[in-house]
């Protein structure tokens, strides 16, 4: 059984074929940017960014106890096709999908859903299928306007967003060149739109509040795509996964098994482990090839049991020991770090050989800014090395900003809670300060006036 999308039909001979070359492992069409390169002189940052735009760290947080969630099984691998695909099989309904994706003035694409039966499963095909001869080729500004000038929801725009500037960065980083000069030849195409902000929207429609995922499979091989003959998994997912640590495990698939979009997909959304769940439904969504076992992958969808208050993430701890430099040095080398997206930084005095007095300069690290932050310690220090301690496993309480108003004007409070438990009020010493000059007060009666009113 078929069920079209609101684009008309098509005589299905025109129809293109989904994939990027004959060995493509889910014949999931468009997923490799076409890259024209016109290659300026802009320095490559060691993460993969162009001078003057900064990568944001990979932050999760673990969903409350009760909360929707759903895990991937990502079993056979994971494309954007099979992802919304198996939404739909958990339950969600094609016609919101539908009315979701027509916020966006997108045309030039029908929603086709099969029921596929599969070396003893059933679940959902999802087929976005081309209808037009041909498409725009699009940079990233293009995408942006398509989606940020749509009615979609603020928090579907903003994920939807991120998930395709993530891909737009692998691919930078993969070619050479900066983000803005991606051409999105394919990524741009209609039915990677669909897809990712089709997973998007399908979240939020059913509730969805974290998104966790298995293992990731990867297959080894060559596919032939845009660029020649590539390496599986090619660049671009490889890419994508290694930027987030994403945990990975041999498959015997001689071929493709995990898409850019999917990877992109993951990467950005979800937490690689499976939580404690009561799972409630279990959708599969297939791929287009045929292997000898099931192309596809399963969605359980669920509530979380048993969570805790904490919020998890892991951080490298950097550091070296310099007893030939000035404070000035060593406050100008702090702000770089601080300003590169160093979590911490600190100094501790100690003694080298010889009793020379020295300082060790120690940093905390998210992990995929480690080599940028070790770069700025070369070039702004004398080291001639760093120390990289194994990644340390953080329990975080969570941080919340919020605005309160005082006598002499608005303030900033930092909030720690754990769960649904309120533990400390902080008011912002920028902001307190800035109000008792102005209305030459003690700074400590704004600093208590404002943690007062935001205790209430």
């Amino acid at each position: 059984m078929s069920e079209t999308g609101h684009a008309p039909e098509a005589d299905p001979a025109q129809a293109h074929a989904h994939g990027d070359g004959v060995d493509q492992g889910h014949e999931h069409g468009h997923e490799h940017p076409h890259m024209h390169e016109h290659i300026h002189e802009r320095p490559i940052l060691p993460d993969g960014s162009t001078q003057g735009q900064t990568s944001a760290s990979h932050h999760r947080h673990e969903a409350r106890d009760g909360a929707r969630v759903v895990y991937i099984d990502c079993f056979a691998g994971a494309s954007g096709d099979m992802l919304l695909g198996g939404l739909l099989d958990a339950g969600l309904e094609l016609d919101a999908l539908r009315a979701e994706l027509a916020r966006m003035e997108l045309d030039g694409y029908a929603l086709e859903r099969m029921e596929k039966r599969d070396h003893g499963l059933t679940g959902t095909k999802l087929h976005v299928r081309d209808i037009l001869e041909a498409y725009p080729a699009r940079h990233l500004h293009d995408i942006r306007e398509i989606i940020e000038g749509s009615a979609l929801s603020a928090p579907v725009k903003q994920r939807s967003m991120a998930v395709i500037e993530r891909l737009g960065r692998a691919e930078a980083q993969v070619h050479g060149v900066p983000l803005q000069e991606v051409h999105f030849h394919e990524v741009g195409a209609v039915d990677t739109i669909v897809d990712v902000v089709g997973f998007v929207a399908g979240l939020e429609l059913l509730g969805v509040e974290q998104v966790y995922a298995s293992a990731v499979p990867l297959g080894s091989g060559t596919i032939e795509t845009a660029h020649g003959r590539l390496p599986v998994p090619v660049p671009a997912t490889l890419a994508l996964l290694t930027a987030v640590g994403a945990p990975t495990v041999p498959h015997p698939a001689q071929t493709e098994i995990v898409t850019p979009t999917g990877a992109a997909l993951l990467s950005e959304l979800a937490i690689f482990r499976r939580p404690a769940m009561r799972v409630q439904r279990v959708g599969y969504g297939f791929g287009e090839k045929t292997f000898p076992w099931a192309n596809a992958l399963r969605i359980w969808m669920g509530e979380m049991q048993g969570a805790d208050a904490f919020h998890h993430d892991s951080v490298i701890e950097v550091e070296c020991n310099l007893d030939d430099v000035t404070g000035e040095t060593l406050g100008y080398a702090m702000e770089r770090l601080f300003e590169a997206g160093a979590l911490d930084v600190w100094f501790t005095s100690i003694q080298m050989k010889k009793n020379r007095p020295a300082v060790q300069l120690s940093l905390l690290a998210p992990e995929d800014r480690v080599n940028a932050l070790a770069l700025i310690l070369m070039q702004e220090t004398p080291t001639l090395g760093v120390r990289l301690f194994p990644p340390a496993h953080r329990l975080k309480a969570d941080r919340r900003m919020r605005e309160v108003e005082t006598p002499w004007g608005a303030v900033r409070v930092k909030e720690k809670w754990l769960g649904d438990q309120r533990l400390a009020v902080s008011p912002e010493y920028e902001d307190c300060a800035q109000l008792a000059r102005r209305a030459s007060v003690p700074i400590v009666r704004v600093m208590e006036t404002a943690r007062q009113i935001a205790e209430q």
